[in-house]
């Protein structure tokens, strides 16, 4: 009999770095899951990826308190970013796109380079061929302020 699904949980955790304490802990101790199982799952499953990479996780909780977990890639505004060249600041070590969108810039990528990042997150975006992925990632480097050459 398969077991009965109590709910999901979406975090993003950065890869090869997830530990008991918040965002992580709380969000699965008050579910009754067991958190020190979660972080050493994780950790082995994002083990081959850059470490510090925020890296989208979804966790199916069940009825005996067990679950299974789903890692995505980072987010398309993480690559382009990091494409970019955008210096990382702020008190989270983040990279900044443009404060203002469409009007100032903050950095470029090529054609190029908008393909490797749309290949790289296929499987998680809603498009069937490379085209339209790369449509959805020119999009999202538009709102960083981040302009296309090429």
């Amino acid at each position: 009999m398969a077991k009965k699904v109590i709910g999901q949980l979406k975090l993003q955790v950065k890869a090869g770095q997830a530990n008991p304490s918040p965002p992580v802990g709380p969000a699965l101790g008050q579910r009754g899951l067991n958190i020190m199982a979660f972080v050493k799952e994780f950790n082995a499953r994002t083990a081959d990826m850059e470490p510090g990479t925020p890296t989208p996780v979804i966790i199916t909780y069940y009825q005996d308190k067990s679950f299974s977990l789903e890692t995505k890639t980072a987010p398309a505004s993480f690559l382009l970013k990091k494409a970019a060249g955008l210096p990382p600041v702020g008190k989270r070590n983040r990279a900044k796109g443009s404060a203002k969108p469409g009007r100032e810039v903050a950095g470029s990528v090529t054609v190029a380079q908008i393909r490797q990042i749309a290949e790289a997150k296929m499987k998680d975006l809603n498009a069937v061929d490379i085209e339209g992925a790369m449509q959805i990632i020119l999009g999202s480097a538009k709102s960083c302020g981040i302009e296309i050459k090429g």
